[in-house]
């Protein structure tokens, strides 16, 4: 789960993290009384949306001015922000960020993430603040310092000052950087985070460390332990199939393809994936309807998939350990029933009562294609949707 700036800096805040004053704004006016209460004389407008780049796209902007504030406000909000990480379709702002100006003298890069070949949280760290870290790590990779944190050890002052060292900090700056990095290590930890990026981490004109924006991403198995960070979630960010799927328990991702999935199993999903692109098509979604699906979420997940107007045909893959092969099998029948399916759909069935639900799709009156296995359905949904091109 991803959360906007402004709550990113509060939930640091808490954790006694530097962050810029700031007030949130969901109109002109509510930007206006901000900008008047920060004081100025320089403030930031930010467009509050979950995606990077925003300065390159105009959702950033210093004024020096109430009026300026208000000029910015007026352009910002309802706009339609395109960056390198909306897609064209960009995202409609609706929240903005009114923060106090800083007086930056350098500008440094710090994340925290979960290794997974390590299984531990690592700093990332580079003097190339303010830039996309993928390109410094394509151009200038020995600009990019990594720091692991030791599970049984835990944080220790050390980690700190070899990134001070790294970053070239120093005096009392480093003191203070030591503080901040302890600071974001407790939030990664106590708030179940997946991600947590600070670009630029600022050294100000007269020495303070500040975190000048916040990214943080939260682990969503974790979001039952924290219903302070379930209160910050905006579903208007969020794209609208993954919603209506996260009410049932379905882990679905929303892709450019033309076959829609429906499998049983994160790796078996991907390699699902893998096929369709191997026989020559592309995969619309990620959907893995979990180890013990019931008939109505099968149902439901067949209605997600359909609904994407670029779907043009359905693969099922479903390896029926825990879950039944019939009960998948009913309940495709009835979303296809309920939904007058339109578009070529191919089950490829394996596991407990496999035999009874081909059975039971064979006397559903339902044109559905069965598979032996993944290649056979892979290779028959794929020569479905071409040839009906």
């Amino acid at each position: 789960m991803n959360i906007h700036e402004y709550q990113a800096k509060d939930v640091l805040r808490g954790f006694g993290v530097p962050v810029p004053k700031g007030k949130p704004a969901f109109t002109v006016e509510e930007a206006v009384a901000a900008a008047q209460e920060l004081g100025g004389p320089v403030w930031v407008v930010k467009a509050q949306i979950h995606a990077g780049g925003r300065g390159k796209g105009g959702g950033v902007k210093v004024v020096k001015s109430i009026e300026d504030v208000k000029k910015e406000a007026q352009r910002m909000l309802g706009m339609t922000l395109i960056t390198h990480q909306t897609g064209p379709q960009g995202r409609l702002v609706k929240r903005l960020y009114i923060e106090d100006g800083s007086a930056i003298a350098r500008e440094l890069y710090l994340s925290a993430l979960v290794d997974r070949a390590t299984s531990r949280i690592a700093f990332i760290v580079s003097t190339e603040g303010g830039m996309d870290i993928e390109e410094v790590a394509h151009k200038t990779p020995e600009k990019i310092h990594t720091f692991q944190i030791e599970p049984v050890a835990g944080y220790s002052p050390y980690i700190g000052n070899e990134i001070a060292v790294a970053l070239g900090v120093k005096g009392d700056a480093a003191k203070q950087l030591g503080k901040v990095v302890k600071g974001l290590y407790d939030a990664f930890i106590a708030k179940d985070m997946s991600l947590l990026e600070i670009n630029p981490l600022v050294v100000t004109k007269d020495g303070n460390i500040i975190c000048l924006d916040a990214k943080l991403n939260f682990d969503d198995n974790s979001l039952y332990r924290h219903k302070d960070v379930q209160a910050l979630r905006d579903l208007d960010e969020e794209d609208p199939a993954e919603v209506e799927a996260s009410k049932y328990e379905l882990s679905y991702i929303k892709l450019d393809g033309e076959i829609g999935c429906m499998v049983n199993g994160a790796g078996l999903a991907m390699a699902t994936m893998d096929i369709i692109k191997l026989y020559g098509s592309e995969p619309a979604n990620f959907l893995d309807v979990g180890g013990g699906a019931t008939k109505e979420k099968v149902t439901q997940a067949f209605k997600i998939i359909v609904r994407d107007p670029n779907v043009k045909g359905i693969l099922v893959n479903i390896f029926g350990g825990i879950m039944k092969c019939d009960i998948i099998a009913e309940g495709i029948i009835a979303a296809a029933k309920e939904i007058s399916l339109s578009v070529p759909l191919v089950v490829r069935l394996e596991g407990t009562n496999v035999e009874l639900g081909k059975q039971i799709l064979a006397k559903s009156g339902l044109a559905i294609t069965s598979a032996d296995n993944l290649a056979d359905a892979a290779e028959k949904v794929v020569k479905a949707v071409k040839g009906s091109k």
